[in-house]
C-alpha cells in the first residue's frame, strides 16, 4: 500500500464506515466497530497502517479534543459535590483490583516488580471510553456520571504517579523527593490555571466571541496548550485537556466552544479508537487462556463490585451505585502503554503485554455494551441490587433546578407545550432518549435531560416531586401508566396529560387519575396546549375538560 498518509487515511476510514454501518444495523456499539477496524487494518491482519506515528499523533489530538470538551460541560463546584465518595470509592476500587493482580501474578510464578504492574494496569479505566459513551448518553452531568469522572481521574492522578515511578525505577534512582516535586508542579501549574479562570479568561473571550472564528481558533489553542504543557510536567495529556476546558466551564461562551468542537471532535476520536484496535496482538494467546480468565474476572466483576459497594456503604441509592459502577468493568488504554513500557525497560515479561492486550480488547467490548444497555440490565437486576443500598440513601443530596412543567417526550407534539411554556415564561425540562431529539434540543437551546421516564433517579433529579404540570407525548401506555401512578403517590397535586392510541387505553389512563388525555381522533397537542396557556395549571378546570372527552369517548366507543 502507498506510505502517503491520505490515502492510508482514507482506505482505513471507508472500512471503518463499512463496519460502523454493519454496527448499526445489528444494534451495537460504534465504538466495536472502530476497535475491530483498527484490529483488521492493524498488522495481525491487513497491516494498512505504514505512518504509524501519524496515526497517532491524529489519535492524540482525538483524546485531547474529548477530554477538552468533557471539561468544558464540568464545574469546580462538582469536586465539593462528589469529592469525598470519588475519593473513598475509588481508592477502594484501586486497592483491591492492585492486590488482587498482585497476588495472582505472584501465584502464576511471576515477579512481584510484574505483580505491582499487572495491579496497577487492572485497576486503570478507560477515560476516553467512558467519557465517549456518557457524552452520546448524554449522563456526563448526572450523578452517576460526575462520580465516575470524578473516579477517572483519580486514576489519572495515580497513572501519573506510576509514570514517575516506571521512569526513575529505569534510571535506578527514585526517592520521595521525586513524588513531592511531582505535587508541586501539579500546584504550580492548577493555582495559574485557576487564576486565569477567575481574573483573564472572562475578559479575553469577551472579546474573541465578537468573532466566532477567533473564538474556535482559541479554543483550540487553549485545550492543546494546556494539555501540552501538564504532558511535559510529567501528567497525562487526559489530564491536561481535561483542566484546561475545566478552567473555561465558567464562561458564558463555553456551550458554543463545545458545539464548534464537537464535528471535529468526533472525527479524530474515531481516528483514536481505530488506533488503540491496531496495537491489539494476539501471539500465543491460546497458552495464556488461565490468566487471562482470572484478570477478565477481576476486571469485568470485582471491580465493579467494590465501587458497589462503597457506594452502598457510603449511602447512595442501588440505581446511582450500578450505574457507576457499570461505567467501570474495563482496563485502560494507558494500561496497555504502562505494561509495554514496563516491556521496554525490561521490567515485564512479553506474555504479559499479550495478555493484557487481550483483556483490554475484551473487556472494552464487554463495558461499551454494560454502558449502553446499563437501563435494561438494572431493571434485570433491581431486585438482586437491593443488598447494596442502605435504607438512609443519599439522592436527595443531588441539587436541582424547579421546574414548573416537565415533557417527556419531544417529537409527538412536544414542540408546542415548549412553546407555550415560552409564553408563559414556565420553566421546564424536556426528558427524551432518543439521541437525536436531544441534539436538536442542544442546538435550540432547551433544557434537556437524556434518561429513560422510568427511571425513579432521574425523576428524583428534576425534582418531580414539586412540579405543577407533567406531560407525556409517549406512546407507552405502561410508561404512562407508570408516570401517572408515581405522580398519584408522590406529587398527587399535578396536572398530568399524556397521550393514548385507543379509547381502551385513554378509560384506563383516566381511571388512574389522568388530568387529560390526547387522542389522534379527538384533541391533540395544539388544542390542550392553548387551554394551558388560558387556564394555566389549574386543575378544576381540567376536570372539565376530562368530563367533556369521557362523555364523547362513552358515546362514540361503547
Amino acid at each position: 500500500m502507498d506510505s502517503n498518509i491520505f490515502s492510508q487515511l482514507s482506505i482505513i476510514i471507508a472500512i471503518c464506515a463499512g463496519i460502523s454501518l454493519v454496527m448499526r444495523f445489528v444494534r451495537q456499539p460504534l465504538i466495536i466497530g472502530y476497535i475491530l477496524t483498527g484490529i483488521l487494518v492493524g498488522p495481525s491482519f491487513l497491516n494498512l497502517i505504514k505512518n504509524e506515528s501519524t496515526i497517532n499523533v491524529f489519535a492524540n489530538i482525538g483524546i485531547a479534543l474529548l477530554l477538552f470538551i468533557i471539561g468544558l460541560g464540568l464545574n469546580p463546584r462538582i469536586i465539593k459535590e462528589v469529592g469525598k465518595v470519588v475519593l473513598i470509592t475509588a481508592g477502594v476500587q484501586t486497592l483491591v483490583v492492585t492486590l488482587m493482580g498482585y497476588l495472582f501474578s505472584i501465584a502464576f510464578g511471576w515477579s512481584k516488580t510484574e505483580g505491582l504492574f499487572v495491579g496497577l494496569a487492572l485497576a486503570f479505566s478507560s477515560t476516553i471510553i467512558i467519557l465517549k459513551l456518557l457524552s452520546d448518553r448524554k449522563e456526563n452531568a448526572r450523578l452517576h456520571g460526575k462520580i465516575a469522572i470524578g473516579i477517572l481521574i483519580m486514576q489519572d492522578m495515580v497513572a501519573a504517579i506510576a509514570l514517575v515511578f516506571v521512569a526513575a525505577r529505569a534510571q535506578g534512582a527514585f526517592s520521595f523527593s521525586t513524588l513531592v516535586q511531582l505535587g508541586i508542579k501539579g500546584l504550580c501549574l492548577v493555582v495559574p490555571l485557576y487564576l486565569a479562570s477567575v481574573y483573564l479568561l472572562p475578559r479575553l473571550t469577551k472579546i474573541m466571541a465578537a468573532n466566532q472564528e477567533l473564538l474556535f481558533l482559541f479554543a483550540i489553542g487553549w485545550g492543546f496548550g494546556t494539555a501540552s504543557l501538564f504532558e511535559h510536567f510529567g501528567f497525562t495529556l487526559e489530564v491536561g485537556a481535561l483542566f484546561a476546558g475545566i478552567a473555561l466551564s465558567s464562561l458564558a461562551y463555553s456551550q458554543e466552544i463545545a458545539s464548534r468542537l464537537r464535528p471535529l471532535r468526533d472525527f479524530f476520536v474515531v481516528v483514536f479508537f481505530i488506533a488503540l484496535g491496531t496495537r491489539m496482538s494476539f501471539t500465543n494467546g491460546m497458552n495464556l487462556i488461565v490468566p487471562t480468565i482470572i484478570f477478565l474476572i477481576i476486571v469485568v466483576a470485582i471491580k465493579p463490585l467494590s465501587v458497589l459497594i462503597s457506594m452502598g456503604i457510603l449511602g447512595y441509592t442501588k440505581n446511582t451505585s450500578f450505574r457507576t459502577a457499570s461505567t467501570l468493568g474495563q482496563i485502560s488504554e494507558f494500561s496497555l502503554v504502562f505494561i509495554l513500557l514496563g516491556v521496554q525497560q525490561g521490567l515485564v515479561r512479553t506474555d504479559i503485554s499479550n495478555i493484557m492486550t487481550l483483556v483490554a480488547l475484551i473487556t472494552i467490548a464487554s463495558s461499551s455494551y454494560a454502558i449502553s444497555f446499563s437501563s435494561q440490565i438494572y431493571a434485570r437486576f433491581e431486585k438482586s441490587l437491593a443488598m447494596f443500598e442502605r435504607k438512609k440513601t443519599l439522592q436527595e443530596k443531588v441539587k436541582t433546578d424547579r421546574f414548573d412543567m416537565v415533557l417527556f417526550g419531544y417529537n409527538r407534539g412536544g414542540q408546542e407545550f415548549i412553546r407555550v411554556m415560552g409564553q408563559l415564561k414556565k420553566r421546564f425540562v424536556v426528558v427524551d432518549y432518543d439521541p437525536e431529539v436531544i441534539d436538536t434540543l442542544e442546538r435550540k437551546n432547551i433544557n434537556f435531560l437524556y434518561g429513560d421516564a422510568t427511571d425513579m433517579e432521574m425523576l428524583t433529579e428534576i425534582n418531580m416531586e414539586k412540579v405543577r404540570m407533567v406531560v407525556s407525548t409517549i406512546g407507552d401506555n405502561e410508561i404512562n401508566l407508570f408516570l401517572l401512578r408515581w405522580l398519584e403517590k408522590n406529587n398527587p397535586l399535578a396536572v398530568f396529560v399524556c397521550a393514548a392510541d385507543t379509547a381502551e387505553q385513554a378509560s384506563k389512563l383516566y381511571e388512574e387519575g389522568a388530568s387529560y388525555v390526547m387522542m389522534p381522533h379527538y384533541i391533540g397537542s395544539e388544542k390542550i396546549s392553548s387551554f394551558i396557556k388560558k387556564n394555566g395549571f389549574n386543575k378544576f378546570e381540567f376536570r372539565k375538560f376530562k368530563e367533556k372527552h369521557l362523555l364523547y369517548l362513552e358515546n362514540h366507543f361503547d
